[in-house]
């Protein structure tokens, strides 16, 4: 069915439109049938009767709406690569409409020269070529493609290094469109000279930097989770907040102050331009150093994190009124450590998918509702029970999170 054909509350996945429709409906409705669970609502009057049995029943319930609530968000995420690209493209021919205007407004009383028009005609060679590849690449977001990371968000490393690129190429763009209008050859030798290294040896430092990272923190991540040092949760779609945020949505203060020093001194090259478009940016070696410091810092930071999940101890789950006792089949255990629920994995989903290995038995984390979220599983602990299929004795513990990675063994003793 034609996009155009759909009514104001479509939920089909073949348009935009349903598709965002039918994620938001199918996540309203999951949130009120936690919040209905959590508060004990609508069980069966067969399981009713048995905490386990419920707890058990209640899990299979929120998986199940779960996995509708992925597969909805799946949708929408891939109807919102081709509705970005051409939002890209508004954005980027925007752009040189506002260089026009700009450049219109400054002639006022000093004229139109050659390098404003040199300027318009670099802006509008550059936005071409961005245009004709963002068509190329408009089923991965157009002009998003280059900037996105293998784990489908926005790569704060390529978006730093790609402004960068794309300020040396208008730079250099503008240079060479006045050096095909100069008519003397002292104003040839003028620019020329301008693309001397001596005058653009801080802009070229700086690009050489960003470049460098985006490339090296590419293959450090990589390199880190194929190691099981880092835990990778592939995102359902890129957001611009991943520029400034990690992978779990909490501000990244490597990855801001990075976008903020970039800017700032993206800013300034801008601006020098502006003023001298007969040269390269000759940006000062004072902001490239701090431009230096900035990429160093981010890219400590993208060395420093992660880690793998822990399991630190696993004891027998005691409530209010049982008396202590060794862990037997039938009983809950509770794992405790760190890095259970790796960043971005939070979703419900991800949470089902939570597996812990006793023994031989593979027992899937239950999904636990309380009002505003879930109790179990959490980042530090997990609870199970113990399966009968779990045969008496000394037996490992292993916890394999979302992402994949397996924990660890940690030891416990079964009784009859």
């Amino acid at each position: 069915m034609r996009a155009g054909v759909h009514g104001g509350g479509c939920t089909c996945p073949d348009c935009p439109h349903g598709a965002r429709e039918g994620h938001r409906r199918a996540v309203a409705a999951f949130l009120v049938k936690r919040d209905e669970l959590a508060a004990g609502q609508g069980l069966p009057t067969a399981v009713a009767h048995s905490a386990g049995a419920s707890r058990q029943w209640v899990s299979d319930e929120l998986t199940e709406s779960a996995r509708a609530v992925a597969e909805r968000s799946r949708e929408a995420g891939d109807a919102w690569f081709p509705r970005v690209w051409q939002r890209t493209l508004v954005l980027l021919w925007g752009s040189v409409v506002v260089l026009a205007l700009a450049e219109s407004a400054t002639a006022i009383g000093a004229g139109w020269s050659g390098a404003r028009t040199a300027g318009l005609l670099a802006a509008l060679v550059t936005a071409g070529l961005l245009t004709c590849a963002a068509r190329f690449h408009r089923a991965r977001g157009g002009l998003l493609a280059p900037v996105i990371g293998e784990d489908n968000r926005l790569s704060t490393s390529r978006a730093v290094a790609a402004s960068w690129v794309l300020l040396v190429v208008f730079s250099v763009l503008v240079l060479i469109l006045q050096l095909a209008g100069a008519s003397g050859h002292r104003e040839r030798d003028t620019l020329i000279d301008g693309l001397e290294l001596a005058r653009g040896a801080g802009m070229v430092t700086v690009l050489a930097l960003v470049c460098a990272i985006a490339v090296v923190a590419r293959r450090v991540v990589s390199v880190r989770v194929l190691s099981q040092k880092l835990q990778k949760v592939r995102a359902d779609r890129p957001r611009a907040a991943d520029l400034l945020t990690d992978d779990s949505g909490r501000g990244s203060f490597a990855d801001v102050q990075y976008v903020l020093v970039s800017t700032v001194a993206a800013l300034f090259a801008a601006v020098r331009l502006a003023r001298r478009p007969d040269q390269l940016p000759d940006l000062p070696w004072g902001l490239a150093l701090l431009v230096v410091v900035s990429a160093a810092t981010y890219f400590a930071g993208k060395y420093a994190e992660g880690g793998r999940p822990v399991v630190l101890s696993v004891v027998r789950a005691r409530e209010a009124g049982d008396l202590d006792a060794p862990i037997r089949t039938g009983d809950d255990i509770e794992i405790r450590g760190a890095g259970f629920v790796p960043p971005g994995a939070g979703t419900p989903d991800r949470l089902a998918r939570m597996v812990v290995c006793i023994g031989a038995v593979h027992v899937h984390v239950p999904l636990v509702p309380v009002p505003g979220g879930f109790a179990n599983p959490t980042d530090t602990v997990l609870t199970v029970p113990v399966p009968v299929e779990v045969e008496p004795g000394r037996v490992e513990v292993r916890v394999i999170t979302a992402a994949g990675m397996e924990t660890a063994a940690c030891e416990i003793d079964v009784t009859d």
